[in-house]
């Protein structure tokens, strides 16, 4: 029988996870793919942008909704100092809701959207109120689905460019996971500063390490998974702060909502938060590469082990020596000098909470691939009704 994470694939499908598995566990082809296919279009992408990352004037909006929009928070800050123009993320939820805050008329704006299927009602929503409510839009849609609306709907527009994520990417799976790591690394990679070969080296350096990762991580995170911890926290700063809230969001999916999971930083988790840990609680402080956060972060841990309350406090990411605060996990040596900060490598890091949150859901007899078989939450949000600003 054939091994898939420490499991036989006999065991995951019948367990209901076997899409999921493969999704998590094929991440590191699918990224090689990208930066293959990335590679043969950096000409049409290049064309479409001109020096619009260049012009103080203009804004760049991230944009999703859930995972999606958690992709532009993972990146924004990285690509926002990397360029003249704004680039800020917002998810699709809060521009319907309130564009006035977000949306001038007279600036040019380039919307970014990152969708899995390109049919939820707020993606495509949000393309069209653009339109009505700039002057100068564009659009750059990175998605999965070839067959999804946001991409077919805008086929052939001089305002637009699509870009199609490997074949392999749009997740079966309920949860979103090699789609969306594969488009996080097109929106770095495609708006990173930078030559084109060193970005894509980039993605290719990670898909090694990632390979080493899958090896390394599927038993640790299997046995983790089987503590009987009732509530997850994962704590993050700058790009990490968004990973911690994806890393949360695959728990509450994955478990169908048994195991609860916050996300918040090592600062802020002092400013109240830190009262919801008890002895079912499981802390992970995801590590960034920056000196200065990782002495913050030390100092939480090391408050939270000597508190004694949580049933663990575990860390995760780069390993430093002299802090004698080695990480959960064993670590592949990263590249120093491959431009891969923290944005860059949330990816790498993501794996591990989808692993956990996978191996958790399977643990309370759950089936990954569909954990919520009533129908009350779905892989394509339903039941939105979208209203107009018109007045």
């Amino acid at each position: 029988m054939t091994s898939l994470l420490q499991r036989e694939h006999n065991d995951w499908q019948r367990q209901g996870g076997l899409h999921t598995a493969e999704e998590i566990a094929h991440q590191p082809a699918i990224w090689r793919a990208l930066a293959t296919a990335l590679e043969e279009q950096r000409s049409r992408i290049d064309a479409f942008l001109g020096d619009w990352l260049r012009q103080p004037g203009h804004r760049v909006i991230l944009t999703g909704a859930g995972s999606s929009a958690y992709i532009g928070e993972m990146a924004a800050d990285t690509l926002n100092a990397a360029w003249p123009a704004e680039v800020r993320a917002v998810a699709s939820t809060s521009l319907l809701t309130h564009p006035e805050l977000y949306l001038k008329r007279a600036q040019p704006t380039l919307l970014v959207s990152f969708a899995r299927s390109g049919n939820s009602p707020e993606s495509l929503a949000t393309v069209e109120l653009l339109r009505a409510s700039v002057a100068q839009p564009r659009f750059l849609n990175i998605t999965c689905n070839a067959e999804g609306e946001l991409l077919s709907g805008s086929t052939g527009r001089a305002d637009t460019l699509n870009l199609l994520m490997p074949e392999g990417s749009c997740d079966r799976g309920f949860a979103m996971t090699s789609s969306l790591t594969t488009m996080l690394l097109a929106a770095l990679a495609t708006l990173g500063a930078g030559s084109w070969p060193e970005r894509l080296a980039r993605i290719r350096s990670l898909a090694d390490l990632a390979d080493a990762a899958l090896r390394d991580w599927a038993a640790p995170m299997q046995a983790l998974a089987r503590r009987e911890v009732q509530r997850i926290v994962y704590l993050g700063s700058g790009a990490q702060e968004a990973l911690a809230r994806e890393a949360a969001l695959k728990v509450l999916e994955l478990t169908s909502g048994r195991v609860m999971a916050v996300a918040n930083t090592p600062l802020g988790f002092r400013h109240g938060p830190k009262s919801m840990l008890d002895e079912h609680s499981l802390v992970l402080v995801l590590r960034s590469r920056g000196p200065v956060a990782r002495r913050y972060e030390c100092d939480l841990v090391q408050e939270l082990r000597s508190d004694g309350i949580a049933a663990a406090v575990l860390t995760l990411g780069p390993e430093d020596a002299a802090e004698q605060l080695p990480a959960c996990l064993p670590i592949p040596p990263l590249p120093q000098d491959e431009g891969l900060d923290d944005a860059w490598l949330t990816p790498l890091w993501l794996i591990a909470p989808q692993l956990l949150a996978l191996n958790k859901s399977l643990a309370l007899g759950l089936t990954p691939d569909n954990p919520f078989p009533d129908g009350r939450v779905n892989r394509v949000v339903q039941g939105v009704t979208i209203h107009s600003h018109d007045g």
